[in-house]
């Protein structure tokens, strides 16, 4: 069953936004594995009439709270990197954000793109379009757009495939080490290259 969504006034969008609040929070804490309608809406103190009358679907709903959850990480991570004169000094300082604090909630939607592609998939373009600006951001200012978005999807890859490294081999720091070392002196020789 489907209901009418918010018509978009300010008393609308800001108990849209509060509600978007409060399923986010349930996510950081709870993850994303067992998410339902019916989880948020308890987490919200409300009802999955009044969920779906403010967001398109349960899907809508995970989605818009996973990029809430996103854009959080991406401003520490932008943060973290500010300091840092080199890309390979930039990219090196994000990782201690990315595997912080709820950035497992983060890797779980990854799993959930990868296991059901058809329902979850938007979870992983999201991140893709949240995180791929965000990166090209730290390359130098001299190269052009599509150098610095080459060198930004090698690096969203690559971080992306140290995460699931992470998760899935228990933690081991020593292959993850090895392949930021590679990934280092790579990027060390684009930004020497001009």
């Amino acid at each position: 069953m489907t209901y009418r969504r918010s018509a978009g006034s300010p008393r609308g969008d800001a108990r849209r936004r509060e509600l978007l609040d409060l399923v986010t929070e349930d996510l950081a804490v709870n993850g994303l594995v067992d998410f339902s309608l019916r989880r948020a809406a308890k987490a919200a103190g409300t009802t999955h009439k009044v969920l779906l009358y403010h967001f398109d679907s349960a899907e809508d709903l995970l989605e818009r709270a996973v990029a809430r959850l996103r854009e959080r990480r991406i401003s520490r991570s932008l943060g973290a990197a500010a300091e840092e004169p080199t890309l390979a000094g930039r990219v090196r300082a994000l990782w201690p954000v990315l595997t912080s604090g709820e950035s497992w909630v983060l890797d779980q939607a990854i799993g959930l793109a990868i296991y059901d592609v058809d329902r979850h998939g938007g979870l992983a373009r999201g991140g893709t379009q949240q995180y791929l600006p965000a990166l090209v951001s730290l390359c130098p200012a001299t190269w052009s757009p599509e150098r610095k978005t080459e060198v930004a999807a090698m690096v969203l890859a690559t971080l992306r495939g140290f995460l699931i490294d992470l998760r899935t081999s228990g933690g081991d720091p020593v292959g993850i080490e090895t392949g930021f070392a590679a990934l280092s002196r790579a990027l060390d020789r684009e930004e020497a290259a001009g």
